[in-house]
């Protein structure tokens, strides 16, 4: 065994094979991928408490700052790693300092959410977390850019993109500038990481980054996220016991969160993403910030199975009909993000997918229109949990013909 595989010394950042065989994920990306089941579980409460109190413009405009924070950052690090991953002292520490600021962010979601709830923006905590993820970017990139001299260019490019941005996220977080003028400026400053990012990654040299790989650590973010859907799950179960004991409602909560996590799942596990960024860079944007969409979609999943624990408690200002709102909305975005993406990706036309889209809507519209009727919440949820499993159950039967015919290099 060589002294590099013994130790943890100091290696060069040259830039990993992109055609490397059998890449996986490391075990200090599955330990990073910790802070952010803390992250999405802080978000998802927030959010429910936020839509269970009637405040529900804050609640979604906490939500998606704190989702876009998140994961926004954790993308910029995982196509990093996935370029220049040199498992050695200064990643390792660099990572630790990633997860500091992942927490800090978590631990102030709780002031933005309320900030908003007065019509401030209480972002300070939030900002500080941000930016030390941010610093321990701005370290990796310069050191990707002394070590590979021909990416140099786009390693310091994205130094002065994180740093320039940074800045600003600062001037956001002061009490000098009035709320309008913080959430403008807010806005502002994701325009410019994510079009800065863009145009890097479009005009200058690209870094080595590994299509599967990508594609795999994307998967165990949506698996990570998953996780809020099934804590939802036992949160309302633990709240119908308390307040009712063990009956036949309890069991059946249980099968259709555990239900729907599953056939997100399933439906996510679909798509061969990792096929479709190997034949083609282009695709690549689409499929790193189409993402977020879905991450947020599966999390607000989540907190609306949180928020049918605060109705099973009785402490909540939603009726049952809203309540199963909470959870149609997000499932719908889910759904339809995750068809849009596919089609983004492999391009094709399949007259099977708007059958199913229409049908899955169509269930989505059923569980509502039946909590509207009066039926109890748990009646509702069980037939919420067959949405996603329309696809499912049309990939098995015949999609899986559609990838076949596609061809991930067109």
């Amino acid at each position: 065994m060589s002294e590099g595989a013994e130790t943890h010394r100091l290696r060069r950042m040259n830039g990993r094979d992109p055609s490397e065989s059998h890449r996986t994920a490391t075990p200090l990306e599955l330990l990073y991928d910790l802070t952010l089941v803390v992250a999405f579980s802080l978000a998802g409460s927030q959010l429910a408490h936020a839509l269970t109190t009637g405040h529900v413009l804050a609640g979604l405009l906490g939500f998606a700052v704190a989702m876009f924070a998140i994961t926004l950052a954790w993308i910029n690090f995982s196509w990093f790693a996935s370029a220049y991953d040199t498992d050695d002292a200064f990643m390792r520490l660099a990572t630790l300092l990633q997860m500091v600021g992942v927490l800090l962010l978590a631990l102030g979601l709780p002031d933005l959410f309320e900030g908003f709830n007065h019509g401030e923006f209480d972002n300070a905590v939030v900002v500080a977390g941000y930016v030390t993820m941010r610093i321990s970017m701005i370290l990796l990139w310069a050191r990707a850019a002394a070590h590979d001299p021909e990416r140099r260019s786009t390693c310091l490019a994205y130094v002065e993109l994180i740093a320039v941005a940074q800045v600003g996220w600062v001037v956001t977080a002061t009490d000098v500038l009035p709320v309008p003028v913080q959430l403008a400026l807010a806005l502002a400053l994701f325009a410019l990481e994510v079009g800065g990012l863009v145009w890097i990654e479009t005009h200058f040299p690209p870094t080595p980054w590994h299509p599967h790989h990508i594609a795999e650590r994307y998967g165990l973010l949506a698996i990570i996220s998953l996780g809020e859907v099934v804590l939802g799950t036992t949160t309302a179960i633990e709240a119908v016991v308390d307040t009712e004991g063990w009956s036949l409602e309890p069991v059946l909560i249980a099968l259709s969160g555990v239900s729907l996590a599953v056939g997100m799942w399933w439906s996510y596990f679909v798509v061969p993403f990792g096929d479709a960024l190997s034949h083609s860079d282009r695709r690549s944007m689409i499929f790193g910030f189409g993402h977020l969409v879905l991450y947020a979609s599966i999390t607000a999943t989540g907190a609306g199975l949180h928020a049918a624990a605060y109705f099973a408690e009785h402490h909540t200002e939603l009726d049952a009909s809203q309540t199963v709102l909470t959870v149609v909305i997000p499932l719908a975005v889910f759904v339809l993000a995750l068809y849009a993406l596919f089609h983004l990706l492999l391009p094709g036309h399949d007259p099977l997918h708007v059958w199913l889209v229409l049908t899955t809507l169509l269930v989505l519209g059923a569980a509502y229109a039946l909590a509207a009727a009066g039926v109890s919440l748990s009646v509702a949820l069980v037939v919420l949990m067959l949405a996603p499993w329309i696809t499912v159950v049309g990939y098995e039967a015949r999609g899986y013909r559609h990838l076949r015919t596609v061809d991930p290099s067109h």
